[in-house]
């Protein structure tokens, strides 16, 4: 009882009459209630399993004050009775006084089912399409895996976030925060710039000798930053000295420059990745579709085949995905300050000779995305008038097809492999899938 739950149900809906004696009494045509001190009929009343009986009307209420107040369970209205209410009572009575209430319920119990469910999810598109997606869990955890929901929407079934295998979701949620952030602007104006020490405001040195004075009126010294006098030479400033810093100075500022570099040199690639993504999802899927009509109208039983082409396009589409986000892992897997990785065993492979054969798969991949991408932006099947010339590209397209996805399919397991055991923080990524994430069924209502 102590859990608002009652083992011993008691299945009556109205108040009992009294009980019997010797001498039988007619049952009372009024009863009132405790909550209002109302008389009703008793067929104006409801005992609840823990037996405490009160009006409909009384109920009611308390049911739309407890959703009202966001309360997950709604427990009996009697003082200090810890019994839950049971949900198709709550359901019924709402539904008589208030239908607009009992569909709040109803969608206020597939919410909380869902947010207290690892194998539900909801859809994370914008705008909410108001599905939840439902999968098998292993020991109580979310499943690794990533899933389309009916809307089109790609995630992550364990972070909910877009689908970004096949980096880690910890990797992934730390690039969406640097790219929400200033980080790289605070960094680049570390590199650059240095601080007022009096109004606080950035200085930029464009030659000159290492004194500088700030527009409020303030003195410093570039190498160190440091409040000073006018008195100066061209070598030195009067009264200061900070030479034994300048070498640890020196290398802060390279340090800073090129972690900046080292980012532009991967958010470049993926946001190059990404542009291209998107044309040929909405540019290049068009063609394709047109194309595969053209063949079909064209004659012969080989040609009026192009499955190849929409197997070819969902491999191109789930390969540049890959492709794009695999930048994002390599910019964290290899820098040791992001993330820090486990001491190497004796006659194992050095971190450099495991990045050298992840960046050989990833070019690779990124070779053939580009000879597939190009083949299908070549209309020319459409406009041969010899089948064999038809049959020959239909064959190239899908050797080609094979090889990006075997490729990609290798990529997947260097990082599942010879990468992230290497990493002291856990972390996993699904398998790999062609085609992109499986299609998930929706959860019924």
């Amino acid at each position: 009882m102590e859990a608002g739950v009652v083992l011993q149900q008691e299945s009556n809906s109205v108040v009992p009459p009294p009980a019997a004696s010797k001498k039988r009494k007619p049952s009372p045509k009024k009863v009132t209630c405790e909550v209002c001190f109302e008389d009703s009929s008793p067929g104006a009343f409801w005992t609840m399993d823990c037996g405490h009986s009160f009006c409909n009307d009384c109920w009611t209420g308390h049911f739309v004050a407890a959703l009202d107040g966001g309360n997950k369970q709604i427990r009996c209205m009697a003082f200090k009775c810890p019994a839950i209410c049971d949900e198709d009572v709550v359901r019924r009575l709402l539904g008589r006084r208030d239908p607009a209430a009992a569909e709040r319920f109803h969608d206020f119990l597939l919410r909380s089912y869902v947010d207290d469910n690892s194998a539900v999810k909801w859809c994370p598109s914008v705008p909410h399409c108001g599905r939840a997606i439902r999968l098998a869990a292993a020991d109580g955890e979310p499943p690794v895996c990533e899933a389309e929901c009916p809307c089109g929407a790609s995630f992550c079934f364990r972070c909910a976030a877009p689908a970004h295998s096949p980096c880690p979701c910890a990797m992934w949620e730390r690039w969406e925060a640097k790219g929400r952030g200033e980080a790289e602007n605070v960094k680049w104006l570390l590199a650059n710039t240095k601080s007022c020490p009096k109004c606080f405001k950035p200085i930029i040195k464009d030659g000159g000798c290492n004194l500088v004075t700030c527009k409020c009126g303030q003195h410093l010294c570039w190498l160190c930053g440091g409040a000073t006098g006018l008195s100066h030479t061209w070598t030195s400033i009067a009264n200061h000295s900070c030479n034994r810093f300048e070498a640890e100075e020196k290398k802060k500022v390279d340090d800073a420059k090129r972690q900046v570099r080292r980012y532009e040199h991967y958010y470049n690639r993926f946001q190059s990745h990404g542009v291209s993504c998107r044309a040929e999802r909405e540019q290049l899927g068009p063609a394709v579709a047109a194309r595969a009509a053209r063949l079909e109208s064209h004659g012969g039983s080989l040609i009026t085949d192009t499955s190849w082409l929409g197997n070819a396009y969902r491999s191109l589409l789930g390969c540049r995905q890959a492709l794009t986000r695999s930048y994002v892992f390599a910019y964290y897997m290899f820098d040791g300050e992001e993330t820090p990785t486990r001491p190497l065993e004796p006659g194992s492979l050095s971190m450099a000779q495991r990045q050298d054969l992840f960046e050989d798969y990833q070019e690779q991949v990124e070779a053939n995305v580009e000879r597939l991408s190009k083949l299908l932006a070549t209309d020319d099947a459409a406009e041969l008038p010899e089948e064999e010339e038809i049959l020959r590209v239909r064959q190239h397209a899908i050797n080609l097809t094979g090889t990006v996805e075997k490729l990609c399919r290798q990529m997947y397991s260097c990082i599942q492999e010879k990468l992230l055991p290497m990493l002291v923080e856990p972390m996993s990524i699904m398998s790999y899938q062609p085609g992109g994430p499986s299609k998930a069924n929706e959860l019924p209502a």
